[in-house]
């Protein structure tokens, strides 16, 4: 969309006509009577009119500059209020376990469903700073907060086990997740905690941490992974066992219940992607909008164009008279 932004200075284009006609005349020199008229005196005449040509287009271009013209770009959608949202996600040993059961029957790793399903829902927060944040051994953070959701879900994609160790520091994760949040000033602090383990590593214990998160108005909501059973082949045969046999419900749920979230439990994919619909539901996307069109000034285009026109005048006159 082109526009000028202050049209109404286009009423200034007449003014050099009103000016010739209106103001009062230069006095005219003594008329000089000469036999016949010197050469090259009709070529002065060509070139007195090429320099009127060129000092009309140089107000024209001096007009258009004044009036402001101004280009519009496509326009983009952009929101006042953003959610902040971090994802502590466990990398202990344990999440190689084969015990999540996809939409297709078959079985997976504990961190490829996590990986799978939290991709989507990286994808969906549209409007949110996330952040990512992998714990094991001790708590790091993999991604800061950011709007670019797509480098949140390739760094989560990259995670693999072993990267930071075998443990479970599940204090150290909401101790760097909370850290991020002390600076910032979006009206909602989530975590959401994904672990298969009890808490074995780290120098903060969970609660602590989670008291830590409560004095920064942080919500976190965690989730156990893994099955409740699973066949076990041994030399004595196959038998039912219970693979999440270490997973602490109670501290994830005493975490969730003190910063006024929830613990979700997910034994298979399926579970696992309610959950996360859950979430969107409790957390809800902010719909308000406001809409920003870029724009550029084009002013600098007819005054350039002037300022060539007036060197060019002025070599003109010295050259000529």
């Amino acid at each position: 969309m082109f526009e000028f932004v202050w049209w109404w200075a286009f009423i200034l284009l007449p003014l050099p006509l009103l000016v010739y006609k209106f103001a009062k005349p230069v006095p005219t020199p003594a008329a000089i009577h000469l036999p016949r008229i010197p050469k090259g005196l009709g070529g002065k005449q060509q070139r007195s009119r090429l320099r009127q040509l060129l000092m009309a287009l140089l107000w024209v271009s001096v007009v258009l500059a004044a009036a402001r013209p101004i280009w519009y770009g496509d326009p983009i959608q952009i929101q006042p209020e953003h959610r902040d949202m971090m994802l502590a996600v466990d990398l202990s040993g344990s999440m190689a376990m084969e015990d999540m059961v996809m939409t297709n029957g078959s079985t997976t790793d504990r961190l490829s469903a996590v990986k799978d399903v939290l991709a989507d829902f990286i994808t969906k927060r549209e409007g949110d700073r996330v952040g990512l944040v992998l714990f094991a051994d001790h708590g790091y953070l993999q991604t800061p907060l950011t709007l670019d959701r797509n480098t949140v879900a390739q760094q989560l994609e990259r995670a693999v086990l072993g990267l930071i160790g075998e443990s479970t520091a599940i204090g150290e994760g909401l101790g760097v997740a909370t850290k991020t949040f002390i600076d910032s000033k979006a009206p909602q602090r989530v975590i959401i905690l994904l672990s298969d383990g009890a808490n074995t590593a780290g120098v903060i214990d969970p609660l602590e941490a989670a008291e830590l998160a409560k004095e920064n108005d942080v919500t976190i909501y965690t989730i156990g992974v893994g099955a409740d059973s699973m066949l076990q082949r041994s030399l004595f045969g196959t038998r039912r066992v219970n693979p999440s046999q270490d997973l602490d419900e109670r501290t994830l749920t005493d975490i969730a219940k003190m910063t006024g979230g929830e613990y979700f439990r997910a034994r298979d994919r399926k579970e696992l992607e309610t959950i996360y619909q859950l979430i969107d539901q409790l957390e809800p996307i902010s719909t308000v909008q406001q809409t920003w069109r870029p724009r550029d000034e084009l002013f600098r285009f007819p005054l350039g164009f002037a300022l060539a026109l007036s060197v060019v005048i002025v070599v003109l006159r010295r050259r000529h008279g």
